[in-house]
């Protein structure tokens, strides 16, 4: 009973005892004849300042006798009262008189007080054993449960979930020795304050949640302190650490239990889900924290007593995985252990390269035979100039320089022309829907583009290099026959260092070198991507716009190449001249894109139906779809808004399907320009409607003067060829998910065509079996190629990984669509949120517990608001890989992948590895931006 007489949270012992006909009574104490008929009930009350009394439970209870030393138990249940044994010694004796006294005075108390209060509220005995008997049945019902749970425990499939409710992930060997640094550095007089401590064992980014632990360790030392020893430190790390899940259940537990009851009240899980949320930023969950928390009473209190006990908590935690039924990841561990066992074999090392260098080939063998091409041209012209220079006069002057400077300029020419093919994009969208697709790696023109540009900087510095340093110096210091004799080209009278500088050949090399250096630099990931900060008004420099305009410097390049190439000093015929030969037909094809873009992009008029902007300042903008404007999934366009600039054009990947009736994009702010972009439609935005999702949102209907937008596409990408493949691994990072997007969109449309046909092909087959009974069979084999030639892909998985909890709101359309239409399966999808601590860390162990209830009573993701579940942490790729390996035998697998370049390298380290040592071929395909 808790009031103001009494100490809070105190245990009292009930005078009153129920007899059989389950009536009050005050006549008999817990000190009487232990052999009365009557049972003893310890009541547990709660005693309210506004005179309200709450009844927390009536349990049967074991009455004392002190004098014969035995304790006779009222029931078969299990009692909680102390229990004292028969001792010879008078110390033991005289301590049991006096506690039967206390007792017996305490419990006289109780009954009094307990029935003024029961005449206070005008309660009849009758209604008084009416609300015991049916709290008896619930504790009851609770015990049975218990009892339950304690066999569930012993169960295999319950030690998975006894590893987890780890304290500190990746616990290590020397981990006490890091905390113990630590504890050196931040501790003031040898003692480490409550502020720090969080710090102090490694979980600074969650230091709400880590004082809440010091709290609840202290409390078990029946302590409130602010600082700590070395000693109680350790203490403190040990019991963090025990390997015993009881132990690091009960840290959990009095973490919650901030009053040492032994309960959990529904506000005390409300603050414990809070504590988690805010742990794991996840700030939606602490604005539903209050519906979570009553989710969760529910479902461990049935019997509605009002609190939980530790073994309530305990079992939820090990029936985890019985409510996480959904979208759970593949398991063929078991499979893929025996399928991988080839991979184990020792092998000699001869046979590794071997099959090392086999697997290379068969995977670049197409950028292979190109770039050896390349090269082999470029050795050929270098050579070809070189033995056609060393035939002229001024090779006895000038000696190697003049055929090295020479060659290099041929190549350069060569390079100058090539490079602009593969930024033809729409040549190279149609020739990769051709049969040299086959041949030639067009995934690879960016790549290309780039090693292109690598080799002008060899060839700038070779050629400058030697005119400059090597070739202008000789030329100056020949002697006047020499000159007259062999280098009679220059001229009648022999030119200095700066005539040669100042001449046309001279000013438009160094005017190029400039534009090209200035290209180039700001061309770098370092400046495009502004990983480069610096100082106001310097900061324009850096930036995709800066490297968009200083691309455009080019056509000044080309203009200065042109010239530079018609007043050669050793070359007056005007056909050997052939700057002009290599560069006409590539800045014709490059021309008349950009020409064709312009008219274009003009004939593309689109209007704009609805746009969105989404946590994470993602802009959505969904516009009308001119009728001649066809592209494939995974496919993507160029757009522009003139109210931005009249000029910038920027790729965005189309996230609706090829059927949908629509186009839209997903941009993400990143840049100036797209900061800008979602600037100037915030100003036209309204606030979101009830229900819709979305901080601002505008449409045909709420504005009519949204900014005008202009597209032009569609341009091919690696992600279009997904069809080729009957198994899809789909990876995105971030807003690296939009290409996908259409895929699943496509794919679920086919899902629905496919069911529409096989619907078709019943009915037909019905009518025929009507009509003709011997058309019986043939009916649904008409179908059945058409259906094969629509839908190729038989599974798809998605991986989305993202780390904050608005993303999931990008796309939650698209995703519950896919989970409601999809009855088939045919596609698998597993969003990753890495904000959140992994699944087993004590930090989201609440989290995961919340969300798998919440799944099973309402079939929505708590942290996505999809029916699709949220992982936490990062996936773990080897595993994700192994299972597909195992379920999906002697498959090629397509990979794709767009997003960071880092996870890039290890997917694609994986798709080697498995090709190695499994009969599943994998294909990895990465998006370039």
């Amino acid at each position: 009973m808790r009031g103001a007489s009494l100490p809070t949270h105190q245990r009292r012992w009930a005078s009153d005892t129920v007899p059989s006909k389950t009536t009050l009574s005050s006549s008999t104490s817990p000190g009487t004849d232990s052999n009365s008929a009557e049972e003893f009930v310890e009541v547990t009350l709660d005693l309210q300042d506004d005179d309200t009394i709450i009844l927390r439970s009536v349990e049967p209870a074991t009455v004392l006798n002190v004098d014969n030393g035995t304790d006779t138990p009222a029931s078969a249940s299990v009692s909680r009262s102390p229990t004292i044994k028969r001792s010879s010694s008078n110390r033991l004796r005289q301590f049991s008189q006096e506690l039967k006294a206390e007792a017996v005075a305490k419990a006289k108390q109780f009954s009094q007080e307990l029935k003024a209060e029961l005449r206070k509220f005008s309660w009849g005995h009758g209604h008084a054993a009416q609300a015991l008997s049916g709290f008896d049945s619930a504790l009851a019902a609770r015990a049975l449960r218990k009892q339950r749970a304690q066999l569930d425990r012993t169960r295999s499939g319950a030690q998975k979930a006894l590893r987890g409710l780890r304290f500190i992930s990746n616990n290590k060997a020397n981990a006490w020795e890091e905390v113990e640094n630590n504890f050196n550095k931040l501790a003031k007089d040898g003692f480490l304050f409550r502020s720090d401590f969080a710090q102090c064992i490694g979980m600074k980014e969650s230091k709400e949640f880590a004082l809440e632990m010091f709290d609840a360790l202290s409390r078990r030392r029946r302590l409130k302190v602010e600082k700590v020893s070395k000693e109680e430190l350790y203490e403190y790390w040990s019991q963090i650490t025990d390997q015993s899940f009881d132990s690091r259940l009960q840290i959990f537990f009095d973490m919650v239990d901030k009053n040492e009851d032994g309960r959990i009240t529904e506000a005390e899980v409300k603050e414990i889900i809070m504590l988690s949320a805010s742990a794991n930023k996840l700030s939606r969950l602490k604005e539903q924290a209050e519906e979570y928390a009553a989710l969760i009473m529910e479902e461990l209190d049935p019997e509605r007593l009002g609190y939980i006990e530790l073994w309530q908590l305990e079992t939820l935690l090990l029936q985890k995985d019985t409510y996480l039924s959904y979208s759970q990841a593949l398991s063929y561990t078991s499979q893929a252990l025996s399928q991988n066992l080839q991979g184990l074999r020792k092998k000699s090392r001869i046979r590794r390269m071997s099959t090392k260098l086999l697997y290379y080939l068969e995977e670049n063998w197409k950028r292979i035979w190109v770039l050896s091409l390349w090269i082999m041209i470029m050795i050929g012209l270098f050579i070809w100039k070189f033995l056609q220079y060393k035939q002229k006069g001024a090779f006895v002057v000038m000696h190697y320089c003049v055929l090295a400077a020479k060659g290099a300029a041929e190549t350069l020419k060569f390079n100058m022309a090539l490079i602009l093919l593969p930024v033809c994009r729409n040549t190279i969208t149609w020739l990769r829907s051709t049969k040299l697709g086959l041949f030639v790696p067009f995934d690879d023109n960016i790549n290309f583009h780039k090693t292109i540009a690598a080799a002008i900087v060899i060839g700038v510095i070779l050629h400058a290099g030697n005119h400059l340093a090597c070739d202008f110096p000789r030329l100056i210091n020949s002697t006047p026959d020499e000159y007259s004799l062999y280098l009679h080209d220059f001229g009648a009278r022999k030119p200095t260092y700066m005539d040669l500088v100042k001449g046309p050949e001279g000013v438009t090399g160094i005017l190029m070198v400039i534009c090209m250096a200035i290209a180039f630099i700001l061309a770098t990931k370092w400046f495009r991507r502004n990983l480069i900060k610096l100082p106001k008004p310097f900061d324009r420099i850096t930036g995709f716009n800066a490297f968009w305009y200083s691309h455009h410097l080019f056509v000044i390049v080309y203009i200065l190449l042109i010239i530079h190439g018609v007043f050669l000093y050793l070359v007056h015929i005007w056909y050997r001249k052939t700057t002009w030969m290599y560069l006409a037909v590539p800045v014709l094809l490059y021309a008349g894109e950009r020409v064709l873009r312009f008219f274009r992009s003009g004939f593309y008029t689109v209007r704009l139906l609805k746009v969105a902007i989404y946590p994470g300042g993602v802009l959505t903008l969904q516009m009308s779809k001119p009728p001649q404007f066809r592209y494939k999934s995974g496919q993507y366009m160029f757009v522009q808004c003139p109210a931005v600039s009249p000029f910038e054009w920027h790729p965005f990947s189309i996230t609706s399907a090829p059927g949908d009736d629509y186009l839209s994009v997903h941009i993400r702010q990143l840049g100036d320009w797209t900061q800008e972009l979602k600037r100037l439609f915030s100003e036209v935005c309204e606030p979101p409607v009830a229900g819709k999702s979305g901080l601002l949102r505008a449409d045909e209907t709420t504005k009519k003067s949204l900014p005008k937008l202009l597209i032009d596409g569609p341009y091919g990408a690696p992600a279009q060829d997904y069809r080729k493949y009957d198994v899809l691994l789909l990876v995105g990072l971030g807003i690296g998910a939009t290409p996908f997007i259409s895929i699943l969109k496509d794919l679920l449309n086919n899902i629905v065509k496919m069911e529409e046909q096989a619907d078709l092909a019943s009915d037909t087959s019905s009518t025929s079996d009507l009509s003709n009974g011997s058309n019986e069979s043939t009916a649904p084999n008409r179908v059945s190629p058409k259906r094969k030639k629509t839908l190729k892909t038989t599974n798809a998985y998605f991986y989305w990984v993202t780390r904050e909890q608005g993303s999931f709101d990008w796309f939650k359309g698209v995703m519950n669509e896919v989970a409601d239409l999809d009855q088939r399966g045919v596609i698998e999808m597993h969003n990753y949120l890495t904000s959140v601590y992994e699944e087993g860390d004590a930090r989201s162990a609440l989290i995961t517990m919340v969300q798998a209830l919440n799944h099973a009573k309402n079939g929505v993701d708590i942290v996505s608001g999809t029916r699709v579940r949220t992982h936490f942490a990062r996936p773990k790729w080897k595993n994700v890989l192994s299972k597909l390996s195992s379920k999906h035998c002697n498959a090629r697998i397509g990979v794709f992948y767009c997003g960071a370049p880092v996870l890039a390298k290890e997917l694609s380290k994986l798709c080697y590895e498995f090709n190695q040592k499994s009969c599943t071929k994998f294909e990895f395909h990465k998006e370039h931006f």
